[in-house]
This record gives C-alpha cells, structure tokens and sequence, in this order.
C-alpha cells in the first residue's frame, strides 16, 4: 500500500464533477425529457424533492467512489489513457451492466437503461481520466 499515489484535489474535484455531469446530462438540452418520461415523474414531483438531502447524498456518494477509483488507479505508471479506460471498463463493464440487469428485472425500457447507463460509463470514464491525467 505504500506505492499508492492518490491526488485528494483531483478526487474532491472527481465527486464535483458528477454533480456538473448530471445537470447537463439530465437537462433539458440533453435527456431531461425522456428520463423524466421513463420514470413517469412530472415537474410537481420533481419540486418534492429535498435538494440538501438529494446533493448532499450525492456529493458523499460520489466521493467515496472518486476514491474507490484512485485506490484503483493509484499505481504511478498511471496516465489519462490508462485512467480514462479502465474509466471505460469499470464504467460500462461493471457499473453500467449491473445498472441494466437490475432495470431489466425491474422491467424499465431500454431508452431507460440507455440514458441511466451512458451516464454512468461517462462518469467513470471522465474520473477515470482526471484521475490518471492529474497526477
């Protein structure tokens, strides 16, 4: 365990940035509409949500996966390509695949699965870079 290098800043940033990736990636001018549709919610459901609550869970739980994926990425030959694949990997390969086979059983559509999970595999391949880039 001595060997692993881990950026606290570049972290920090990494669980940030998820909160900056959903307000686009779930905004009117990406997929706003169609999660919104798939999850038959409406904007009078939207406005009972607890925003503390909502973002700072969020912010907690983004955290503790930007370290998850340092500890991962903590070798020091780790550079943006090698952050942004397994990035990719972890992304797709495991989190967005189990993501797919829970809403397959919970019977959600695919324009469902493929919202939820392009989010998820952009999310860790964007950490998974910033990660290996700021070293």
């Amino acid at each position: 365990m001595e060997n692993i290098y881990l950026n606290h800043w570049a972290v920090i940033s990494c669980a940030v940035l998820n909160l900056a990736l959903g307000a686009i990636w779930y905004s009117p001018l990406l997929f706003y509409k169609g999660w919104k549709a798939e999850n038959k919610l409406t904007d009078e459901d939207l406005k009972k949500v607890n925003p503390a609550k909502t973002y700072g869970l969020t912010l907690l739980f983004s955290l503790i996966m930007a370290y998850n994926m340092a500890f991962f990425l903590g070798d020091a030959e780790t550079d943006a390509a090698w952050g942004a694949t397994a990035g990719l990997l972890t992304g797709f390969g495991f989190a967005g695949l189990i993501f797919a086979v829970v809403a397959l059983f919970e019977m959600k559509s695919w324009r469902y699965i493929f919202i939820n999970g392009g989010y998820i595999t952009v999310y860790f391949t964007l950490i998974g870079w910033v990660l290996g880039a700021w070293r």
